[in-house]
């Protein structure tokens, strides 16, 4: 059980994002300040992001210098080790309507 309220919210920011885009997956990451930033995947001939590294790449355009944690929801395979080679000590969840979060790292 998640006892921190933080990171229920970015669950509900996650989730929100997943059934507001009608994509396959999104993410929520709150950085060092507590600033929060949401993606979803991004898929083009030239690019392909999952949206964990989509988040991360947004949230590095605002010039974070650290992330307390991530979240992402639906499609369950994520390239996470973008989150720990940055901020090795960022919780990072899975988390899909109804079932307990799963802490990735």
């Amino acid at each position: 059980m998640l006892n921190n309220p933080e990171d229920l919210k970015l669950i509900t920011l996650a989730q929100a994002t997943l059934k507001r885009s009608g994509t396959k997956q999104a993410a929520a990451l709150r950085d060092n300040t507590g600033r929060t930033y949401v993606a979803v995947p991004v898929n083009s001939p030239s690019l392909s992001l999952d949206a964990v590294e989509a988040v991360f790449t947004v949230a590095m355009a605002s010039q974070i210098s650290g992330i307390e944690a991530v979240v992402f929801t639906g499609e369950r395979s994520a390239k996470t080790a973008v989150i720990t080679e940055f901020a090795p000590s960022a919780a990072i969840f899975f988390a899909n309507d109804g079932a307990e979060p799963d802490k990735i790292a």
